[in-house]
């Protein structure tokens, strides 16, 4: 049977009189009552006990030989613990580049989370936009193109598979370089301690030795056309090894020659942690991808990126669904980072780095002069990365505990077990750095004398 399409739409049936009518979506009513504060947070054995229950034993373990202490607070180069403790922070694996809580981060954050957190991934959202323009004011010239993404490690993935949309499925890392865990980006972190239990990782991947121009060009040769580079200007968990300037120049010279596609990784090293906005500054290298991450969340909301030259960037530029992520450029991270990058601008925090990162090397070689060829090979650094590194691998770990007795954080080098590594802020002021020397020396001293016996 035809309907004509001049017909009427048919009547509704009709309802009773008694019948109720259709319930209206309503908005949410505001709280009829205030919030009760929170409960107070476990500490002490409890939080360990927590820890081992629900979060791992190794962890706990850990905890527990720290003295089971929990961190609660923090400002800027500060960490305050739940029994009353302030520790110096001259670790946080380069997040901390403004310090903790840097009041206009903070600010932007509370800002973006009173009006529009997270995104409906629907609409263009403006927070994103704003901050990419942001970060690509300050990237070697021609590298435009920004992925948001939430973590160094997701940088690093969203790289490799731009690579391979290139068709660039041979990966070419280097000896000591660190890269992250997921599964991509484990198969370019040089360490079998990490990969050894989850292979097979990522096929056609080679090992070459960082810093050798030699090792690299012969990579190359027997992968024209088919290679992707990635490494860091300066390793950071491979323990602050600085290569011979001219190196970093050299690889991108040897990029263009075999047609590989160069991915330097700057999520430790870039946003200033070595006295210029990105390590390969230096050298006046572009790369066709850059990594950024870490210090970009201004110590308050993780964030991290990808940021590529527009020929690099063009098959995620064509089609926006070949790679996406839920909380990828969420407007509350978004905020952060555009807020560091502004902040750095005002507070000039790039100078600051180079020379507060001077003073502080030349510092810490005094201090350990005493100790050189006895307990300490030798202090590196470039900017606000510092590395210590020792004859044995014991005197790590026993001068960061000296240095957390005394109420001071640092790190080791997850790539270089001799290395211990320093990433301060630059919020620094002349106080703080002088409790640091000092207590560096009074630590020392006492890992000297107990390494001897």
């Amino acid at each position: 049977m035809t309907v004509s399409s001049s017909a009427p739409p048919p009547a509704p049936p009709s309802a009773s009189p008694s019948a109720a009518p259709p319930a209206v979506p309503r908005a949410a009513p505001a709280l009829a009552h205030p919030v009760s504060p929170a409960a107070p947070l476990p500490g002490g054995t409890e939080l360990v006990e927590l820890y081992r229950r629900h979060i791992g034993s190794g962890r706990a373990v850990m905890g527990r030989v720290l003295g089971g202490m929990a961190e609660v607070r923090s400002e800027g180069p500060w960490i305050h613990t739940d029994d009353g403790r302030r520790f110096l922070d001259f670790g946080g694996y380069g997040v901390f580049i403004l310090g903790h809580r840097h009041p206009a981060v903070v600010e932007a954050v509370h800002r973006q989370i009173d009006t529009h957190p997270l995104a409906s991934r629907v609409f263009l959202e403006p927070v994103a936009a704003r901050a990419a323009q942001a970060l690509a004011a300050h990237t070697p010239p021609g590298l435009d193109h920004v992925h948001f993404v939430n973590s160094g490690a997701e940088a690093t993935e969203a790289a490799l598979k731009l690579a391979r949309a290139h068709g660039r499925h041979e990966l070419i890392t280097t000896r000591g370089g660190f890269h992250g865990k997921t599964l991509g980006a484990l198969s370019v972190t040089a360490n079998a301690t990490y990969q050894t239990p989850f292979q097979p990782l990522l096929p056609d991947t080679t090992q070459v030795p960082f810093g050798d121009p030699g090792g690299l060009r012969q990579a190359l040769a027997a992968r024209r056309d088919r290679a992707c580079v990635i490494l860091e200007p300066v390793q950071g968990e491979g323990g602050v090894r600085i290569p011979e300037h001219g190196y970093l120049r050299e690889v991108a010279a040897l990029c263009k020659e075999f047609g590989a596609l160069l991915v330097m990784d700057e999520i430790q090293t870039g946003m200033g942690r070595l006295g210029t906005w990105w390590g390969v500054n230096a050298e006046d290298v572009r790369p066709d991808l850059l990594l950024a991450g870490k210090g970009l969340s201004g110590g308050v909301v993780p964030i991290a990126a990808m940021v590529a030259t527009e020929q690099a960037y063009a098959p995620f530029s064509r089609d926006p669904y070949l790679h996406t992520s839920t909380f990828g450029a969420s407007p509350i991270a978004c905020a952060a980072a555009l807020a560091t990058v502004e902040t750095m601008e005002r507070e000039d925090t790039v100078a600051r780095a180079a020379t507060l990162g001077a003073r502080i090397l030349a510092a810490v070689r005094e201090v350990c002069a005493p100790y050189q060829d006895v307990l300490v090979d030798q202090v590196r650094g470039r900017g606000l990365l510092i590395g210590i590194e020792f004859g044995e691998e014991r005197a790590v770990g026993e001068l960061l505990l000296e240095l957390i007795a005394r109420d001071v954080l640092v790190n080791h080098s997850l790539n270089a077990t001799r290395v211990l590594r320093l990433t301060p802020p630059a919020v620094l002021s002349d106080e703080a750095l002088d409790l640091f020397f000092t207590t560096l020396a009074e630590a020392l001293r006492t890992t000297a004398l107990r390494m001897t016996r």
